[in-house]
């Protein structure tokens, strides 16, 4: 894009939405982008600056599962994904991922909790829809790259290590996932199980932003969901509460409510609805000495009980454990871990700190990672998602439930994670 172009389209924009906006246009390669349109603000202005920054975009709404017992929504987004599409004139397209939806991510989700685990579904949604469905189909269908408005940043740069057991090339770039400039609302958190492949053809144009910027921009741009409300709750289904979407697929049975004694104080629709932590969800019939709030602190689905406890006076619960193993890990890069297969077992503060974060937008967690080697004595530090477990040290005591994302960071990067055993 030459530079007469920039200063026509930036002229009526203040220095740092101009900062933006460049920091769009600095890919080396301009090309086909498709940009996953959600019918929100912040997928919108992605789409408007990748069009004001030269790149051939199309949008494309992805139609996901929706059970026909909640209010028709996807309609309305997709109206407005229309608009957006009409008023930067590029094309539109409606990818209708209904059946891998209902497939990858809410029935996995119901599997979990039936098992008595906690998963998030907005992490398997990006690693099988966004990033995995709609991704292949617009490489297959002549996308040179793919879009969203994620709020999360890509970085790259040259690989200068020689090493045979790296699979990025001495010379070759690699892709860092770098946590957003909104610290708020960074979504690096859901977006742990990407890889080389996906991170070097996608890209985050609001990964630089405060969203108050992205409101400005998008009243800038015209666009007609520039003061649309966030969208909250499940991936693409939308605000609704976890139990009553579960009760419709996982029977509601009562069940007895312990206290630390095993005595039964209450009951409960399900252990299978709640997690540890948990205050809501449970009737106490029973009342203590203590008039404090109680705790979900263990559930068995079998015998579909639950243990609550009330914090102690230090403010913390007795189930907050100082160490964790985590299965199905994934590293992002080779490159981002590789001085950890060498410091593996201690304390990570010897080197760059390392961090986990358990839940989304919780403070991160400083913490070390521990070795533990499968029978052929084999270290789990590789890129490709493996079968070894790693124990996570926390400096201080976390809850963590079966089945959470135990993510991994070093400064403002994202490493990858894995699942709570």
């Amino acid at each position: 894009m030459g530079v007469t172009f920039l200063f026509v389209i930036l002229i009526d924009f203040s220095e740092r939405e101009v900062t933006i906006i460049s920091m769009v246009s600095r890919q080396e390669k301009k090309g086909k982008v498709f940009v996953g349109l959600s019918g929100g603000v912040d997928s919108s202005v992605s789409a408007a600056l990748l069009k004001r920054t030269g790149y051939d975009v199309v949008g494309v709404f992805i139609k996901a599962w929706v059970p026909d017992w909640l209010p028709c929504s996807w309609k309305d987004d997709r109206l407005d994904a229309m608009r957006v599409c009409a008023k930067l004139n590029i094309p539109f397209v409606t990818l209708n991922l209904e059946k891998e939806y209902k497939k990858e991510v809410v029935d996995y989700m119901i599997a979990e909790y039936r098992a008595g685990r906690t998963p998030n579904p907005d992490v398997m949604c990006n690693k099988r829809i966004k990033f995995g469905a709609f991704f292949d189909w617009a490489v297959k269908n002549g996308a040179d790259f793919v879009a969203t408005g994620h709020y999360s940043r890509i970085e790259s740069e040259r690989n200068e290590t020689q090493n045979d057991n790296v699979k990025v090339k001495n010379g070759e770039k690699i892709y860092k996932l770098k946590i957003s400039s909104d610290k708020e609302k960074d979504q690096s958190y859901f977006l742990w199980t990407l890889n080389q492949e996906t991170l070097s053809r996608t890209i985050f144009p609001v990964g630089n932003m405060e969203k108050a910027e992205v409101r400005r921009l998008a009243r800038k741009f015209g666009l007609p969901t520039a003061d649309k409300k966030d969208s909250q709750g499940l991936c693409f289904i939308g605000k609704v509460d976890v139990k009553e979407f579960l009760e419709r697929y996982i029977k509601p049975k009562r069940g007895d409510v312990l206290n630390e004694r095993g005595e039964v104080i209450g009951f409960h629709d399900g252990a299978w609805f709640l997690t540890l932590g948990e205050r809501h969800g449970f009737t106490v019939t029973k009342k203590g000495t203590s008039d404090r709030p109680l705790f979900v602190v263990g559930k068995d689905v079998k015998t579909n009980t639950v243990t609550v406890s009330p914090k102690s006076p230090e403010g913390a619960l007795p189930i907050a454990k100082g160490e964790v193993m985590i299965k199905n890990i994934h590293w992002i890069s080779d490159l981002g871990v590789k001085h950890l297969a060498s410091e593996v077992g201690s304390p990570s503060r010897l080197g760059n700190k390392i961090f986990a974060r358990v839940r989304y937008r919780q403070p991160l967690q400083l913490c070390q990672l521990g070795e533990n080697r499968n029978i052929r004595g084999k270290l789990p530090f590789q890129s490709a998602p493996s079968p070894f477990s790693v124990r996570v040290t926390f400096d201080e005591p976390q809850v963590v439930a079966a089945g959470q994302s135990v993510v991994l960071y070093q400064d403002d990067e994202c490493l990858g994670g894995g699942i709570a055993i």
